[in-house]
């Protein structure tokens, strides 16, 4: 089983940009993100799902996700979104509740159950704020779906990282209770890997006796800066997605690759 993993596309309405730090210029994150879309299509063998972990839309407004719904319609399989800081709940669902695993009310948490994979999916966005949480409901719900299937290998999406990056201005606004969130994966050994997003680049780390981690954004980066007073910059490093893979016998293997057009010389 292959799993794509998008993070952070940050859309806008047409002819808008996304909030970013004076002086950065607009990001045709639209543009970014069909690119994006198209190289998931390509690959071969073509992943069993694709997930997007977060900030799917810049200022949660529906006009918003009707031109994100337009532009990951292509996806050739199909895909699994959570919210991050940047979203709003009821226009995401109003746009993206057709398959019905969103739910119909309070916080948009599910578990996907048909793949060798199992999938939980995660809702850290606290209205209005940057950070993010898991309360006491959300933590509660998390142990029970892990509960009841104990054997079932399983990944879990996030939007905020549960860790400190080095990345100052992020980790002001970073994810407020890992304490719990560690005490609750640790009892459950299924975990293979905790998919996030929100860092805008590929960070790992170990955390809970697994392993969790970041994707880059389908458009800007967040510049990498580890001094401790560092403000938040942005860069146009390469746009990314993650890929993982999920073999018996291996376990679960993750590959970040970049977006563009790259030489590719024939092997002799």
């Amino acid at each position: 089983m292959i799993v794509a993993q998008l993070s952070d596309p940050h859309i806008v309405e047409p002819g808008k940009s996304p909030r970013t730090p004076a002086g950065f210029g607009p990001v045709d994150t639209a543009g970014f993100l069909s690119r994006a879309v198209d190289a998931i299509n390509r690959i071969d063998p073509l992943p069993d799902i694709a997930v997007i972990t977060g900030d799917l839309v810049d200022r949660g407004e529906p006009a918003e996700y009707e031109h994100l719904r337009r532009l990951i319609a292509p996806l050739r399989m199909p895909v699994f979104v959570i919210p991050g800081n940047h979203d709003a709940r009821a226009p995401l669902r109003a746009a993206l509740g057709a398959d019905g695993y969103l739910g119909g009310d309070g916080f948009i948490q599910y578990a996907v159950e048909e793949y060798p994979l199992r999938l939980v999916a995660l809702d850290t966005l606290v209205a209005g704020k940057h950070h993010g949480e898991l309360c006491a409901d959300r933590l509660a719900w998390l142990d029970r779906t892990l509960a009841a299937a104990p054997d079932r290998p399983t990944i879990v999406m996030m939007h905020h990282p549960p860790f400190m990056t080095g990345i100052a201005y992020m980790d002001k606004y970073g994810f407020d209770n890992p304490g719990a969130l560690a005490e609750t994966i640790a009892r459950h050994p299924q975990v293979e890997r905790i998919l996030c997003g929100h860092l805008h680049r590929s960070i790992d780390r170990r955390f809970a006796g697994t392993v969790a981690g970041t994707a880059p954004s389908t458009a800007h980066q967040v510049a990498l800066n580890l001094l401790p007073d560092a403000p938040l910059g942005f860069a146009f490093e390469p746009p990314g997605y993650q890929l993982h893979l999920w073999r018996d016998g291996i376990g679960l293997v993750s590959h970040t690759a970049v977006l563009g057009d790259w030489p590719s010389p024939s092997a002799r």
